[in-house]
């Protein structure tokens, strides 16, 4: 639970402001928020470090658009992950600078641009085809703060790409690679930087990738040491979690998380 907030309601209440009744609903809202189909966790932000991202995926428009609703209440920065246009198009009701990334397939209300990265995100991909899976990973580790580049098209079947962005790749923080077939590429750029690689295994390839097995089983045999896995199209959590290793933590974010 944010303390910041409730103090912030208590000060409200003690002025005058809101009602007791009203304080106390929207302190116990601060935990989570029990819509019936869903239960918004208003206290992510807090815990992991971002507020709860909606994956759009099995859910239906009216479900989205009413999670999206209590999200940006509380939260300035709220992203919807594998959806569609008109689910986009029916959240701009309720939060009108949203933004869609067909590429991606996601959609961003980025209120809050302040950057929180040590250094920059390189993001790398295989192949043209395995940019929707690293776009969703860029846009994630901007909405939460970094500065992210973008290298396509830099697959090992014509390795002098790759190696032709060596010094972009040595000025990263962290680097995250996709790949499809066999998954290469991510032992490549672990071999040629300093910094964690986050690798993505993409379900592109023809029939003995498996659609992406092959390329996930390759980035856990990696022998370069630096270079750590997320499962197969998820460039969501590889977004976020270097984000994580990325960012410039407040001592007081430090502080309340050992609490």
């Amino acid at each position: 639970m944010d303390l910041r907030e409730i103090e912030k309601l208590l000060r409200a209440c003690k002025s005058g402001e809101i009602e007791t009744s009203e304080a106390a609903r929207l302190i116990s809202n601060l935990h989570y928020e029990d819509i019936g189909y869903a239960r918004v966790d208003h206290a992510r932000a807090a815990r992991q470090g971002f507020p709860e991202v909606v994956f759009g995926a099995g859910k239906t428009r009216a479900q989205i658009v009413g999670i999206v609703e209590r999200l940006v209440e509380r939260s300035p920065n709220v992203l919807v992950t594998r959806t569609d246009e008109g689910t986009f198009g029916e959240v701009r009701n309720v939060a009108t600078d949203a933004e869609w990334h067909e590429t991606a397939r996601l959609i961003r209300i980025q209120r809050d641009k302040t950057e929180r990265g040590v250094g920059p995100i390189i993001i790398v991909t295989a192949g043209t085809s395995d940019i929707p899976v690293a776009e969703e990973a860029a846009l994630t580790a901007e909405a939460m703060g970094n500065r992210v580049d973008r290298i396509w098209d830099a697959g090992v079947a014509g390795i002098h790409r790759v190696l032709s962005e060596r010094h972009i790749l040595r000025s990263a923080r962290v680097c995250i690679v996709a790949a499809g077939m066999e998954g290469a590429l991510p032992s490549v750029v672990g071999g040629l930087v300093s910094v964690p690689v986050i690798a993505i295994p993409t379900s592109i390839g023809y029939g003995a990738s498996f659609s992406g097995v092959a390329a996930l089983l390759g980035m856990l045999n990696s022998c370069a040491s630096n270079v750590t896995v997320v499962n197969i199209d998820n460039g969501f959590g590889a977004g976020f979690v270097a984000s994580l290793i990325n960012r410039r933590w407040e001592a007081e974010n430090i502080e309340g998380r050992r609490q």
